[in-house]
């Protein structure tokens, strides 16, 4: 499984630009896919926690009973005012559901309470951060795959 901590030791500075567009606001979109594979995209937050990148999810929400059907799954990092400030950045892998009362209890704190929840850990498949070179007029495309280094494409 490629935790945060793979990408980030993989492709350091790579990880801090998507970390960042992540961390820039709270709200972003995630897609999964529905039983009949169609795509179904849903708002959710993101937390780097220790060595994973995880998320939550309501109890039996849609999104959750999609993952625990099929968990593939993407997450694009709110782009905030459209400028491409900091790039366009983009999660694809695998939810992992944590189920074991000590790795959820591993992940707990005061702001989150025992309630009735869901929590995905991110087997990433892959990364994505697309940024804009306006002196070059170029689209610059920076890839990470685990156990591979960072591909990066220009398109003008």
């Amino acid at each position: 499984m490629a935790k945060w901590e793979q990408f980030s030791a993989e492709a350091p500075d790579l990880a801090a630009a998507i970390k960042a567009r992540f961390t820039a606001t709270k709200h972003h979109v995630l897609a999964t896919l529905r039983a009949d594979g169609s795509p179904r995209v849903s708002g959710t937050e993101v937390e780097f926690r220790g060595p994973d990148l995880i998320f939550g999810s309501m109890w039996q929400a849609r999104k959750a009973l999609d993952l625990r059907r099929d968990g593939r799954m993407a997450i694009h990092a709110n782009p905030g005012d459209g400028s491409m400030e900091g790039g366009d950045a983009k999660i694809s892998g695998v939810a992992v559901e944590v189920v074991a009362e000590a790795e959820l209890s591993a992940f707990g704190d005061d702001q989150h309470p025992p309630e009735p929840s869901h929590l995905f850990q991110i087997d990433i498949r892959e990364a994505v951060l697309i940024s804009v070179d306006h002196e070059r007029n170029l689209m610059i495309v920076e890839l990470w795959r685990p156990g591979r280094p960072v591909q990066r494409t220009e398109r003008t």
